[in-house]
């Protein structure tokens, strides 16, 4: 299968680029200005000092030796702290178990593997299809394909028209009534985004609003319940082209459920402020159109889901990272609630969203950047330069804006006073979320340098006092010397805004669910980091490219079958009977008294108080959520 060729090496190989990309900075000053006319590739690395081999160039320049991925044009980033005096001998290769390559571009070699995923899905006019295969919806029926008891409908799409020229920056147009049949085989292209993580490589194009539906093969009579699933990668990366979203083990083993992947607009084209430009006043929505293009497709979703089986009345968001602040923020966004009951989020609340101030700073710095004036100018602007430049210039900046209108200006005010009480929610973090940033930008030394800078960004708005009680949880953290910006940023970006929506959403008498989960990596200093949980709960333990292990598979169903019992019934709690091990799961709601948590730890799944966890420091970092994450 795609996905045991490709994911175990290419997460890892992605996010060093990703990371590279975001921070602006390279490990190897020495290489910065290096091109790969000066380079000579010779082997296979280890990327990020881990034991996960994943296939980079090897190269020497003045004698000098270093590790680092190439392109086919300039080195991207260093990701390998190691410097040798001499070319590599045989002895080191055999040391570090590389194997000699005979090319400088391995990047295009893994480009032509994922693009060899793509077909066009075509409109069948000689009715010769399997009928069985086949569900009608508004816009046309859509056949699917059948691989052993799953049926796999790829590439539908959830809009009317495609947001590309006149409609780029535009809200997305509802869908058409089609007599029309349709494949749905293959992926449709990944949204516009930097060439870094592995939906990048695949085919991009601003025609991108689709969606994949996996359901099994069976003839149940009562409908399923419906997970939605949308994607991380920081509003900027990702796809459902991804192997890691490819749902077919997760239905194959909970056929009673129904998993749809959405794809949106990324990075400027679904999250660039535009109203106040002289010509801005006819995009008054192009700052938060990644979550409107979301809401068009639970609206699709809606109307069309009882056709595959699904109960478009008992429907569950699932997202991880900026796929986790979509799915909380869709619990905010006006018109969205009605297509949804239920959230499960993944590392990831409200807290991962600008403000309005933030959006129209960054448009101001792009269009100074282009010499552009007006949103005409900017419609001139070459694609590929338009992804480029933003990238370059707004790392970790582009997200959801808390406009007022669309998002409320505060999000935990809104969820404090009720807002989303009558939805159902399940969310937690990872035990140590900043180590999987920290070993992606290269190690310690990087990653100190980055969170150096960006500790001081954040403390320039805080008060005296408050600087004060950051530092002192930041100078409190014993151990190596990333451990306190690991533990600080982990903080920031995740525990304490994770610890607040749960309060929140208590204080409101609305129901919570909420985990730590503490399964660690073996990879080096990875630990319990961002998205390590993944694997386990999509049912894809090949998928070791940040795990560096299969997690034990006792534990893996049990979160699986934990989730998949809270989007039946709204409660995660498994009777002996339902659970793997035969021993019955027993999940507290969040409360204000306790503060229950359901601990994920591999062989020993069991609640706690937040106050035996420590998951947030109350007194010390619980304030940040006010400056929210980014």
């Amino acid at each position: 299968m795609k996905a045991t060729i490709c994911k175990s090496w290419i997460k890892t190989l992605t996010f060093i680029v990703v990371m590279g990309v975001f921070f602006g900075m390279s490990l190897l000053a020495e290489c910065k200005n290096w091109n790969s006319a000066d380079l000579v590739a010779y082997g296979k690395i280890f990327a990020s000092g881990g034991n996960q081999v994943v296939e980079a160039a090897f190269a020497v320049k003045d004698g000098k030796c270093a590790d680092f991925l190439l392109t086919d044009k300039d080195v991207l980033t260093c990701p390998v702290a190691e410097i040798h005096t001499a070319k590599p001998t045989a002895a080191y290769f055999e040391e570090k178990k590389v194997v000699p390559i005979e090319t400088d571009n391995e990047m295009e070699k893994y480009k032509e593997i994922v693009r060899s995923w793509y077909g066009e899905n075509k409109k069948i006019t000689d009715g010769r299809y399997d009928k069985s295969l086949a569900v009608k919806c508004i816009n046309g029926t859509f056949v699917g394909k059948k691989t052993e008891k799953v049926i796999a409908f790829r590439g539908i799409p959830y809009v009317g028209q495609q947001p590309v020229g006149n409609l780029r920056w535009k809200a997305p147009k509802d869908v058409v009534p089609d007599d029309g049949v349709f494949e749905a085989y293959y992926n449709a292209k990944s949204a516009m985004q930097p060439e870094a993580e592995i939906s990048s490589l695949y085919f991009q194009g601003e025609d991108c609003l689709y969606l994949n539906v996996f359901k099994s093969d069976d003839a149940a009579n009562q409908k399923k319940p419906v997970i939605v699933w949308i994607h991380g990668g920081a509003y900027e990366y990702g796809g459902t082209v991804d192997p890691l979203y490819d749902f077919h083990n997760f239905v194959e083993e909970n056929p009673d459920v129904i998993v749809v992947t959405v794809a949106y607009r990324l990075g400027v084209f679904g999250f660039l402020h535009l109203s106040h430009l002289p010509d801005g006043k006819d995009y008054p929505d192009a700052q938060n159109l990644g979550l409107l293009d979301q809401q068009k497709a639970l609206k699709w979703v809606h109307e069309n889901i009882a056709g595959f089986g699904g109960d478009p009345d008992n429907v569950t968001l699932w997202g991880e990272s900026a796929g986790g602040g979509s799915v909380t923020s869709q619990s905010l966004v006006k018109g969205s609630r009605q297509y949804f009951k239920r959230v499960i989020a993944v590392s990831g609340t409200p807290a991962l969203s600008r403000s309005k101030e933030q959006a129209v700073a960054c448009t101001n710095e792009l269009m100074e950047a282009l010499g552009c004036k007006t949103v005409a100018d900017l419609q001139k602007v070459d694609v590929d330069k338009l992804v480029s430049t933003a990238s370059a210039l707004l790392p970790l900046r582009v997200a959801p804006e808390r406009d007022g209108d669309l998002l409320p200006l505060n999000p935990w005010e809104a969820v404090a006073n009720g807002a989303v009480k009558d939805i159902d929610f399940l969310q937690g973090v990872n035990k140590d979320e900043m180590n999987f940033f920290m070993v992606t930008m290269g190690g310690p030394e990087p990653f100190n340098e980055w969170a150096s800078e960006v500790k001081a960004m954040k403390y320039a708005p805080m008060t005296d006092e408050e600087r004060a009680l950051a530092d002192g949880f930041f100078n409190s953290i014993q151990g190596e010397s990333y451990e306190p910006y690991t533990r600080l940023f982990s903080q920031i970006m995740f525990n304490a805004p994770c610890v607040r929506m749960s309060e929140e959403q208590a204080k409101a008498g609305g129901k919570m669910y909420t985990y730590h989960f503490t399964v660690e990596s073996s990879l080096p200093l990875m630990k319990s980091g961002h998205g390590v949980s993944l694997p386990a709960m999509f049912k894809h333990p090949d998928m070791d490219g940040d795990t560096g292990r299969a997690f034990d598979e006792t534990f893996s169903k049990t979160v699986r079958k934990m989730f998949v019992q809270f989007s039946k019934t709204g409660n995660p709690s498994l009777t002996a009977e339902l659970s793997p091990d035969g021993k019955a799961k027993v999940w507290p709601l969040y409360d204000l008294k306790d503060k229950q948590v359901m601990v994920l730890d591999e062989f020993n799944i069991h609640p706690e108080k937040e106050s035996q966890r420590k998951i947030v420091d109350w007194e010390r970092t619980y304030f940040l959520t006010k400056y929210f994450s980014f």
